[in-house]
């Protein structure tokens, strides 16, 4: 997967972080002066982490300044939007463990191999990622999220809402820990790639090329991400294979887009990594709310019973 986008689809990148940031800067003020007047202990949690991760992928120059204040801005708005209402006395039980899970697995997948991603000229830049690359990565799990919150709360049934936030941001963050994973393990001990709609060799790094070591390393990568979500305690184990579907079913249509809309010069990286994370939680069979009163279910569909959260201590 090519970092460098091309310059004439640099706008793309531009439109992601347009698109990511103020929409995550205004959930972060409203549902921060939210939770400031109902819980103010997830309100100061929920900032002070975000600023502590942000220096800390700063000072492992995982990320530039910026690409750390961006990640600060995700972190903040996904924590408010998967932490359960009533507070069920840990700022644990939320998007934060997942989210970190994505950070560790990526951290050590770009580390890994490096000498022969340099010599191959695909190595990430030394300074680290940029706030487009952190955006376009994570940027869709915040927005739905927040849509998915602000979706479900005007029917009355807030209890749920975080629920419904933690397994659309699980399944996207599952997505993005894939990709990457699959990327740079692929690049480092994949072997000879292969283009996913012909099967043909590719030079490693080309768009839409594919290995079997980097597509198995990225699945497992979804796989230890749907376990934190499933151990943050608020999706049951049985989501777990959701999650994990989603993440594979985004992981294909980012190699799809890379192998067609990407090698055509129409879309950059980034383009491309946003709309595949953005993609992921719909292979999950959503129940969606009626606005009569109580909950009913479009027909087919499971019901609300298996995103209930397991119960807290």
């Amino acid at each position: 997967m090519n970092r460098k986008p091309k310059d004439r689809l640099a706008w793309q990148s531009k439109a992601v972080l347009l698109l990511v940031l103020p929409v995550t800067a205004v959930s972060i003020l409203l549902q921060g002066h939210w939770w400031a007047t109902q819980v103010p202990e997830v309100a100061w949690t929920a900032l002070g982490v975000s600023v502590l991760f942000a220096l800390v992928v700063w000072k492992l120059k995982a990320g530039t300044p910026r690409a750390a204040a961006t990640g600060a801005l995700i972190t903040a708005s996904l924590m408010f939007s998967t932490t359960q209402f009533p507070y069920r006395n840990s700022w644990a039980h939320g998007a934060l463990l997942p989210l970190l899970t994505v950070f560790l697995l990526t951290f050590v997948a770009t580390k890994l191999g490096k000498h022969k991603k340099e010599a191959l000229r695909l190595a990430e830049d030394h300074k680290g990622r940029n706030s487009a690359q952190v955006a376009a990565n994570l940027g869709a799990a915040a927005l739905l999220a927040t849509a998915l919150t602000d979706l479900v709360s005007p029917f009355g049934h807030l209890q749920h809402a975080a629920s419904f936030a933690m397994v659309a941001c699980s399944i996207s963050l599952a997505e993005a820990a894939a990709d990457t994973v699959s990327s740079e393990i692929g690049q480092a001990f994949g072997g000879q790639p292969r283009m996913l709609t012909n099967l043909r060799k590719a030079d490693p790094g080309t768009d839409g090329a594919i290995t079997l070591v980097g597509t198995v390393a990225g699945i497992c990568a979804a796989c230890l991400v749907a376990c934190a979500a499933a151990a943050a305690g608020q999706a049951s184990w049985f989501l777990f294979g959701w999650i994990v579907l989603g993440a594979v079913f985004g992981l294909f249509v980012d190699s799809l887009l890379g192998a067609t809309l990407e090698r055509l010069g129409w879309l950059n990286n980034d383009a491309v990594n946003f709309l595949s994370t953005l993609s992921a939680p719909w292979a999950f069979p959503w129940p969606w709310p009626s606005p009569l009163p109580g909950l009913s279910w479009l027909p087919g569909l499971t019901g609300l019973s298996y995103l209930a959260p397991r119960a807290q201590s």
